[in-house]
This record gives C-alpha cells, sequence and structure tokens, in this order.
C-alpha cells in the first residue's frame, strides 16, 4: 500500500471520477471530493472497499466556492497531498454550431476548474513540501475529431498548463503531470456517445482492439501518484490503446 497521502479528486460522483476515488481510497488515501451531484454512490463504494471520503458540494468555476472547499478538505484530512482535476464535460457539437456561451462553458469547467483548485490546493502542498497534481486531459488533443472542436481545444490548455505549473511548483517537491485516455466505458461515456457507435468507431483506431476500461487508467493514476514517482513531471502520458500514437 501506498503511504497515506491525502487525495483530493474533482468529480467524483460518477464516471472515471468515481473510479479514482474509490482506488485512491481502497490505496490507503483518505480522499475529498468536490462535485455539485450527489456523491452518496461513491461513498458507499469507499466505504465497501475499507476507505475514507468526504464529499464537499463546490462546482469547480466557482472561485469562492473552490477555495472553502479545499480548505475544509484540508482541515478535515489534517493536509492535502494530492490533486486529481477530473471534472469536465465533452459535448460533441459541430464547430458551426457552437454558441459562444457554449464555448465558455466548456472552456470554464475544462480549463479554469483546474486552474482553481490547483491554485487553491497548492499552499497545503507546498506545507506538505510534497504534492502531486494530476490533470485528466484526453487523446483527442492527439487526433482532432471535428465535432469536438471547443473539448479539444480546452483539453490542449490543459495540457500546457500541465507543463507551465510543472515548472513553477517543481522546486517545492510537486509533480503535475496529465493522462489522456482514450474513450473509456463508463455510464458517463456511455450517455454521451450511445451504448456502441462511439466504441466502435473508437476501437477501429486503436492498436490494442477492445474497449478502454476504467482500470486501465485506475494503473496510470496510482503510478503518477506514487511515492516513487518524484522525478516524473510535465508529462502526458496517454491511456487510449494506441489511437493516437506520439
Amino acid at each position: 500500500m501506498l503511504s497515506e497521502r491525502v487525495a483530493l479528486v474533482t468529480g467524483p460522483a460518477r464516471g472515471l471520477g468515481q473510479e479514482f476515488a474509490v482506488a485512491l481510497a481502497a490505496a490507503g488515501h483518505p480522499v475529498a471530493g468536490l462535485d455539485i451531484a450527489d456523491m452518496s454512490e461513491t461513498r458507499s463504494r469507499v466505504a465497501a472497499a475499507g476507505g475514507r471520503f468526504r464529499g464537499f458540494s463546490a462546482d469547480v468555476t466557482d472561485e469562492e466556492a473552490v477555495n472553502q472547499a479545499v480548505a475544509a478538505a484540508a482541515e478535515a484530512f489534517g493536509g492535502l497531498h494530492i490533486v486529481v482535476n477530473n471534472a469536465g464535460i465533452y459535448p460533441p457539437i459541430e464547430f458551426e454550431k457552437t454558441t459562444l456561451a457554449e464555448w465558455q462553458r466548456i472552456m470554464r469547467l475544462n480549463l479554469d476548474g483546474p486552474f482553481l483548485v490547483s491554485r487553491a490546493a497548492l499552499p497545503f502542498l507546498r506545507a506538505a513540501g510534497w504534492g502531486r497534481i494530476v490533470n485528466i486531459a484526453s487523446a483527442v488533443v492527439f487526433l482532432g475529431p471535428p465535432d469536438l472542436v471547443a473539448y479539444t481545444t480546452s483539453k490542449a490548455g490543459l495540457i500546457g498548463f500541465t507543463r507551465a505549473l510543472a515548472t513553477a511548483v517543481g522546486a517545492d517537491g510537486i509533480t503535475v503531470n496529465a493522462i489522456a485516455p482514450g474513450l473509456t466505458a463508463t455510464a458517463t461515456a456511455t450517455a454521451t456517445t450511445g451504448a456502441e457507435g462511439g466504441f466502435e468507431r473508437v476501437r477501429a483506431l486503436q492498436a490494442v482492439p477492445r474497449t478502454g476500461r476504467p482500470d486501465d487508467l485506475v494503473s496510470t493514476l496510482l503510478y503518477v501518484c506514487g511515492e516513487g514517482s518524484g522525478f516524473l513531471t510535465g508529462q502526458t502520458i496517454n491511456v487510449d490503446g494506441g489511437s493516437a500514437r506520439h
């Protein structure tokens, strides 16, 4: 089991965020969750895995709410060490049908959110002298699908954020990395892409011809957050079955 480090996961109510929260808790990390949705299912799954979880209601695009929730999480668990910026949206919209309001909403959640959460968490990571910030990007950055222009742009920005922030905080014992998943079988992904059509199209691009599973990403997350990963920073790890080779 990894040494106990307090983790904070955004968007843990469902999908990959829930899988990440459960996996970190099962590995021995107390986990705080930031979400505006009901986190009771996550709490139950963490308890069943023998872990500890506390949910804090916060919209990650609301600066004041984020500052208060991150501080409350650190106080509840006696510190903060790991931040997983997972919350995001990926609505497929044709570029010419994308309104400015839709574009701004995607940017706020997918890019402003990680900025606000990371900034709020940074004093606690610096105080601990040890930290892991993990941003959940997307393999679409390397593929550029035509119906995800806004989403792809937001995730490309997140990769740039990862690289620059890694440089800014490396001397403090804090690493910053991104994980870029391909399309992964979760209830959220199925609701967005359809039960089979989206997965079938993506599988045709992959070197590994199966649908991605949450555990494919969990193993990478635990590695990036591990005690022995302190020399890995500013990197984007693509976990997509080889659909994008870069």
